[in-house]
């Protein structure tokens, strides 16, 4: 299956291309080496996805490039590939983009970062348009449901690195 937008990993450079609405929403996780490492490895395992309520069908363990995984909330199916992922000292993370059969279309990344200070900080970004007849008619509130899960998303990685 091909992706169902062309400007696939540009959330890599934040960039969001025309005719989609950007979303970034930066939450602080905690401090220190500890933590970064506990929530990178929530993100990158799907455990911060599972923690959020969400069911996740993934084809790996991890996010990897090429991955196919399918993110469900209830009766919501919405089939996604990892495009990028990135494991370095102070940063880690992934995004995935959608497939047919997605409500939406566009791509959504979540990264965990270390900054000089030792903050460590969950990023997401997302660019999307809707794909389905009835995402189209939730119009703004879909954008506002948006924000709320990458919210909820910081609020549950700072809860397993017990920081909050």
């Amino acid at each position: 299956m091909a992706f169902t937008y062309e400007d696939v990993g540009a959330t890599r450079e934040g960039r969001c291309p025309n005719g989609f609405h950007p979303l970034r929403v930066r939450t602080r996780v905690g401090e220190g080496v500890g933590v970064f490492r506990t929530a990178a490895r929530a993100v990158l395992s799907w455990q911060m996805h599972r923690a959020v309520g969400v069911s996740i069908d993934a084809a790996a363990e991890a996010a990897r490039p090429g991955v196919d995984v399918t993110v469900g909330l209830g009766r919501i199916k919405a089939p996604c590939r990892v495009v990028w992922t990135v494991e370095e000292d102070d940063r880690a993370g992934f995004a995935y983009g959608t497939l047919p059969g997605h409500p939406e279309c566009g791509e959504e990344s979540f990264v965990v970062e270390r900054t000089d200070d030792g903050t460590v900080w969950l990023t997401v970004t997302v660019f999307s348009r809707p794909a389905k007849r009835w995402v189209r008619a939730g119009g703004p509130l879909i954008r506002v449901l948006q924000r709320a899960y990458a919210r909820r998303c910081g609020a549950v990685v700072r809860r397993i690195c017990g920081s909050g």
